[in-house]
């Protein structure tokens, strides 16, 4: 337990940010419950007023991008750098962040976000994989 430990405390800056990842995904699912109260929607129900179904679709595109993009966020952290694995993540998160504002206000002012938030983990996925080639070849 102390090893892996020490190794993540060797990354504090992919921490902060992956603690922001989980502040935007607790941020998602309060929004659809506010949006249930606000547009009457009752549990189970995911559809019903159009903003609804909006924020519904923002808390579960995020959650499906986020298990996605926290193992490659900590695998170019621990194979590559803690800084390249946070400022990725960190454009990551300010393209979700986007997605999430234009689509919740109309869904055609999605598409910057998303596509910021794509080649973020695009990036972040490339990375991850160079880096763990890269060790397995002994480099």
């Amino acid at each position: 337990m102390k090893a892996s430990c020490a190794m993540l405390s060797t990354l504090p800056l992919t921490a902060g940010v992956t603690l922001l990842i989980v502040l935007l995904m607790f941020g998602t699912a309060f929004a659809v419950g506010k949006g249930r109260h606000r547009y009457s929607i009752r549990a189970p129900a995911r559809s019903g007023h159009p903003a609804f179904g909006r924020l519904y679709r923002v808390q579960v595109n995020t959650l499906e991008w986020a298990v996605m993009t926290l193992p490659c966020l900590w695998i170019c952290a621990a194979y590559v750098n803690d800084a390249v694995a946070a400022g990725l993540g960190g454009v990551w998160l300010v393209g979700r962040v986007g997605y999430a504002v234009g689509y919740a206000r109309e869904p055609a002012l999605r598409a910057k976000g998303f596509t910021v938030g794509a080649l973020a983990f695009g990036a972040l996925g490339l990375a991850a994989g160079g880096g763990v080639l890269w060790n397995l070849l002994g480099y």
